[in-house]
C-alpha cells in the first residue's frame, strides 16, 4: 500500500501547522489562567480555522464541508495535537460525523453554520453509570403528540454548557433498541447545568453534568432514525478514535522535539546532556515510538480512505487509538524526565503536554475499553484481523 504523501498532503499539513503556531500557541499560557481564553478571542480562533479552509474538514463539500479524506483530516489533526490547553477541540474543524445523516433543514441549521464558525457543538452520550458501554444509557425519551419529553442526566458532556447545541443520545421509551440522538439547542426548557466539574487539562476548564428535566424536544429534532442511535455514535468514535490518535502523534512529537533541543544545549558535568548515553538512548526509544505509532496511524487511515468496511474500520481505529495515546503517554514522560525541573513547570510545552496526554488514555473509550474490542474482533474474525495487515 503506498501511503506517499502528496504535494497537496504536503501543502494542507503545513497549512494546519501554521495555523497551530500562529493562532494556537500564542494563547497557551493564557488557556491556563482561572478566566481562560477570552470569548472574543476564541471567536477570532474560529474565524481563522474557517480562513485557512480547515472548518468542516470531516463533510463532504456538498454539506459545505472541505470534503478532506481520513489522511487528510489526520494530517491536520497531528498539527493541532501539538497545541496544550485544549486548544485543538476546536468545534467548526469537526462538526460530528452524524451530522451528515441530517436532513437538509438540519443540515442548513445546524452543520453548515457549525462550519462556518458560527455555532458551537457537544455530544451528550455518558452518563454515571454508562460510557463505553452505551447499552447502559438510562436517559429516557417519552413520545407526546409532535414531541418527546426526555429525562436523566449526562455526565463528562465537554461543551454542553456553552454549546449553541447539543447531539444527545438517549432511549425512546428506555429501549436500547430505540437508542436515538437528538438536536438539542442551547437554552432548551428542561436542561440545566448541574455541576461543573474542574479538570486537569487547564484551570479554566470545567465538565459539566446536564440534568434532563422533561425537556420537551419536537419530533423534528432526531437525528437519523429511531434506533439508528448506536450505529450514528459508533461512527463518531470510529473518527474521534482516529482523530485523538493523531493529535496524541502531534504532542509526542513536540514534546520529543523540545526534550531533544533542551538535551543539545543544556550543560551537566562538563557535557551536554545530549550526549550522555542514558539520555540519547531515551531520545532514540521516543524516536522510534513515535514512528511506530505515526505508520500505524496512517496506514489505517488510507485503508479506510480506500473503503474498507465499517465493522473493520472499527476494529483498526480501536488499535490505532490504543498503541497512539499509550506512546504519547511514554513519549511525554520520558520528555519531562529528560528536562527535568524545568519540564515539570507550566511555562514549558512539556508540563501541559504530560496533562493533554493522559486525557487521551480515557476520552471516547479508555485504553482498557480498546483491548476489550480487539479481543472480541479477535474472538468473532481471527487474530490475522490485526496481524496480517
Amino acid at each position: 500500500m503506498d501511503i506517499t504523501l502528496s504535494a497537496a498532503d504536503r501543502a494542507l499539513q503545513a497549512k494546519a501547522k501554521d495555523f497551530a503556531e500562529t493562532w494556537l500557541f500564542p494563547h497557551e499560557e493564557l488557556a491556563e489562567d482561572d478566566a481562560g481564553v477570552p470569548p472574543e478571542t476564541m471567536k477570532k480562533i474560529l474565524a481563522a480555522s474557517v480562513d485557512y479552509e480547515l472548518s468542516g474538514m470531516n463533510h463532504s463539500v456538498e454539506d459545505g464541508g472541505r470534503g478532506y479524506n481520513v489522511v487528510q483530516q489526520c494530517l491536520i489533526y497531528e498539527e493541532l495535537g501539538k497545541a496544550t490547553g485544549g486548544l485543538a477541540l476546536i468545534h467548526s474543524i469537526v462538526p460530528p460525523y452524524s451530522l451528515k445523516f441530517a436532513t437538509p433543514e438540519q443540515k442548513e441549521k445546524y452543520l453548515k453554520p457549525t462550519i462556518n464558525g458560527e455555532k458551537s457543538v457537544a455530544f451528550m452520550v455518558s452518563e454515571k453509570d454508562a460510557g463505553s458501554d452505551a447499552r447502559g444509557i438510562t436517559s429516557t425519551a417519552v413520545q407526546q403528540g409532535n414531541h418527546y419529553v426526555i429525562n436523566g442526566e449526562k455526565w463528562f458532556a465537554s461543551h454542553a454548557n456553552y454549546a449553541d447545541y447539543s447531539l444527545l443520545h438517549s432511549n425512546i421509551d428506555g429501549d436500547p433498541e430505540k437508542a436515538t440522538l437528538f438536536i438539542v439547542d442551547k437554552g432548551t426548557p428542561g436542561m440545566s447545568v448541574k455541576h461543573l466539574s474542574k479538570h486537569m487539562l487547564n484551570r479554566s476548564g470545567r465538565t459539566p453534568q446536564i440534568l434532563l428535566d422533561d425537556m420537551k424536544i419536537e419530533a423534528g429534532q432526531i437525528l437519523g432514525e429511531i434506533g439508528q442511535g448506536f450505529e450514528l455514535t459508533k461512527d463518531w468514535f470510529i473518527e474521534q478514535r482516529m482523530f485523538i490518535a493523531a493529535r496524541c502523534v502531534g504532542s509526542a512529537i513536540r514534546a520529543a522535539e523540545t526534550a531533544e533541543a533542551y538535551a543539545r544545549e543544556r550543560e551537566a558535568f562538563g557535557q551536554k546532556v545530549g550526549d550522555f548515553q542514558a539520555i540519547a538512548f531515551k531520545i532514540a526509544d521516543m524516536a522510534v515510538d513515535i514512528m511506530t505509532a505515526k505508520t500505524l496511524l496512517y496506514r489505517c487511515a488510507a485503508e479506510i480512505d480506500s473503503g474498507i468496511e465499517r465493522k473493520l474500520a472499527h476494529a483498526r481505529a480501536s488499535a490505532v487509538k490504543l498503541v497512539c495515546t499509550e506512546m504519547a503517554g511514554r513519549v511525554c514522560d520520558e520528555a519531562l524526565q529528560i528536562m527535568g525541573g524545568r519540564g515539570y513547570l507550566v511555562e514549558y510545552p512539556t508540563e501541559r503536554l504530560y496533562r493533554s496526554v493522559r486525557l487521551e488514555r480515557i476520552v471516547e473509550g479508555t485504553s482498557e475499553i480498546q483491548r476489550v474490542v480487539i479481543a472480541g474482533q479477535i474472538k468473532k474474525r481471527g487474530l490475522g484481523l490485526y496481524t496480517s495487515l
